[in-house]
């Protein structure tokens, strides 16, 4: 990756009216942070919660981001998954032609998380 690249990753949640629901998504952006502070990490939720992925990907554009991943923290892979966040990233890429989007598998698809889970399950 070029010297001059920032990168910015975006964890992209449901969202929910019980701002509790929020934290575990903020410890993970948390962690994140502090494993690779080159690295600018937000969250966003499609609805119920703010901020939206656009407000975020705009704050991202505004600290100089070039290259931004959002990771679809959503454990199966449903109507939003599946047909709402395409539609929401096509919109993000023709605002901004110059970043680079990355779309990330959602996350509970991930073998690493599904083995975790059962790990956590079975102790």
């Amino acid at each position: 990756m070029p010297i001059d690249t920032m990168r910015g990753t975006i964890l992209l949640a449901h969202g929910s009216r019980d701002p509790l629901w929020r934290k575990p998504i903020e410890a993970v952006a948390q962690q994140m942070r502090a494993w690779a502070p080159e690295v600018q990490v937000r969250c966003a939720y499609l609805e119920l919660s703010a901020p939206s992925l656009p407000a975020s990907a705009e704050e991202l554009v505004r600290l100089g981001v070039t290259s931004i991943t959002v990771v679809p923290v959503f454990f199966g892979v449903g109507k939003h998954a599946r047909d709402d966040l395409p539609l929401l990233l096509a919109a993000l890429q023709a605002s901004h032609p110059r970043l680079a989007f990355h779309l990330k598998p959602a996350i509970g698809e991930d073998a690493q998380v599904i083995e975790l889970i059962a790990r956590i399950a079975l102790s």
